[in-house]
């Protein structure tokens, strides 16, 4: 069997490759998406550019749609691929997407994911609390501005007046992410950095503080960090990267679809903050629990698969 042409070198040469062969396949990704954005949009270049700034025009918004797509595949989507294929025999497997996953296991892992909800809320409260002493008040000043774009932002993309832009945006945040993040994040940089530091775990909690701070949001980098932790775990403990592909898809819908409902008037606002205020922390206690016994359920289960596999 053939092995890939980088298959046998050390794992610190593979992340520097991995870090060449991601800018390179964002920056090809997004010169082509640009080029392709002219007459799609029927726009000059310039005016391309300046609707990078703008996200109160709806015209614009859909442009920011547009170019998020482009650089999640450029960034996250076509990267692993193309590093499989260097540093495996097989490309499917070294992205352990050869297995696939029974419907106990996806309902598991979807009830999984719902159960942890109020306890993602309250561990975004309070890393929101969090204040740095006043010598780093310039650093902290610019990571509220981050913050704040980066909400405005997001709240610009989740607006949704049809079933249709609903759909898409399932796609943009749920869909794409949860395939090209997880092949980066989990297939490829966790992969590496085990292999550097010989150790499951540290390659696990490595690549989810990478994870978290590539988001650039400092005010949910615990709980995005420990999500990335979970992933880690459901990936090594299951050998089958669908599992955490569904779980950081389940993840990110579930936002979509809460932000649509209430958009609508359909549910309260009160459900996005459900397990963080003071008197909703009890929902948070049960939401732990619940998910503790989900997770040890589904621990015991993956474990059981695996012995009656060998």
């Amino acid at each position: 069997m053939q092995k890939g042409i980088l298959f046998g070198t050390g794992p610190f040469t593979k992340l520097i490759f991995s870090a060449f062969i991601v800018i390179s396949s964002f920056l090809i990704t997004l010169v082509a998406g640009l080029l392709l954005a002219i007459p799609l949009f029927g726009m000059g270049f310039m005016e391309l550019i300046d609707s990078f700034s703008n996200i109160a025009h709806p015209d614009y918004i859909r442009i920011l749609k547009y170019f998020q797509l482009v650089q999640s595949i450029g960034l996250f989507v076509i990267p692993p691929f193309i590093l499989a294929w260097f540093f495996g025999s097989k490309v499917l497997r070294y992205l352990f997407l050869d297995r696939g996953i029974k419907w106990e296991t996806a309902l598991l892992t979807t009830v999984l994911m719902l159960s942890a909800i109020p306890l993602i809320n309250l561990m975004a409260h309070l890393n929101a609390q969090m204040s740095l002493p006043d010598s780093l008040s310039e650093l902290e000043q610019w990571m509220i501005r981050t913050e704040e774009s980066a909400k405005r932002l997001t709240e610009a993309f989740l607006q949704a007046d049809t079933s249709l832009v609903l759909l898409y945006n399932l796609i943009l945040i749920a869909v794409i992410p949860a395939i090209g993040e997880e092949l980066l994040f989990r297939g490829i940089i966790q992969r590496l950095f085990s292999e550097w530091t010989r150790n499951k775990h540290a390659g696990i909690w490595i690549a989810a503080i990478l994870f978290s701070a590539m988001h650039l949001q400092f005010y949910g980098f615990i709980p995005r960090t420990l999500l990335g932790v979970l992933f880690g775990y459901l990936l090594v403990w299951s050998g089958r990267m669908w599992i955490p592909i569904l779980a950081h898809f389940v993840n990110n819908a579930a936002a979509v679809l809460v932000y649509y409902y209430i958009g609508k008037d359909k549910i309260s606002e009160d459900i996005e903050t459900l397990g963080a205020e003071r008197g909703d922390w009890v929902y948070a206690i049960l939401s732990f629990l619940v998910f503790l016994v989900f997770i040890v359920g589904f621990y015991k289960r993956e474990k059981k698969s695996a012995s009656a596999a060998t």
